[in-house]
């Protein structure tokens, strides 16, 4: 029998411990709070690919890996596959999921703050656009961390970065370290 957790469940435990680092833990320092999830992303994800590979025989090279997260991890998880998988074939993977499901009810608002006093410095000011992007990008440090690993745990040191140009479109760029 196997044992599943509902979806709602984890969307919403990822909110909070989000929530909880950027806001209470490191509120001041959102680099640490980045890391931090990202850490606890790297735990889940290596812990994760050793229960989905006990039974597989290792592999062979890294596009096998790569494949693997592509189609089984990410089933595993998100209940589909990832939508695109590109690569240089010299160590760089970029994986496309057109639909994210924890992005998928985030967005960012494109009005910007509009300064009034001109004597204020406006390096301290930021646009609501760029705030709300910085929120949701700390959303993405966890699924990075899943996949680095992940992938860790397969033998291959990694890293991960993410791009959510397009909402709820995400990239997640992995760069295969020699």
């Amino acid at each position: 029998m196997v044992k599943e957790v509902a979806e709602s469940c984890v969307e919403s435990v990822m909110m909070e411990m989000v929530s909880a680092y950027c806001n209470r833990f490191y509120a001041n320092k959102p680099e640490l709070a980045a890391r931090r999830i990202e850490a606890i992303g790297y735990q889940v994800g290596h812990q994760l690919s050793e229960r989905y590979t006990m039974e597989r025989p290792r592999f062979t090279d890294h596009l096998d890996a790569i494949k693997f997260i592509c189609k089984d991890f990410w089933s595993e998880l998100f209940k589909k596959q990832i939508d695109n998988l590109k690569t240089n074939h010299r160590g760089t993977f970029v994986l496309q999921d057109n639909r994210f499901r924890w992005l998928t009810r985030m967005s960012i608002d494109p009005v910007p703050v509009i300064v009034t006093d001109s004597s204020q410095d406006p390096s301290s000011v930021g646009t609501t656009e760029s705030k709300a992007e910085q929120a949701t990008s700390m959303h993405l440090y966890f699924p990075c961390g899943l996949i680095r690993g992940a992938l860790s745990n397969l033998g291959i040191p990694c890293a991960v970065s993410a791009d959510m140009s397009n909402l709820p479109a995400c990239s997640f760029v992995i760069r295969i370290k020699v």
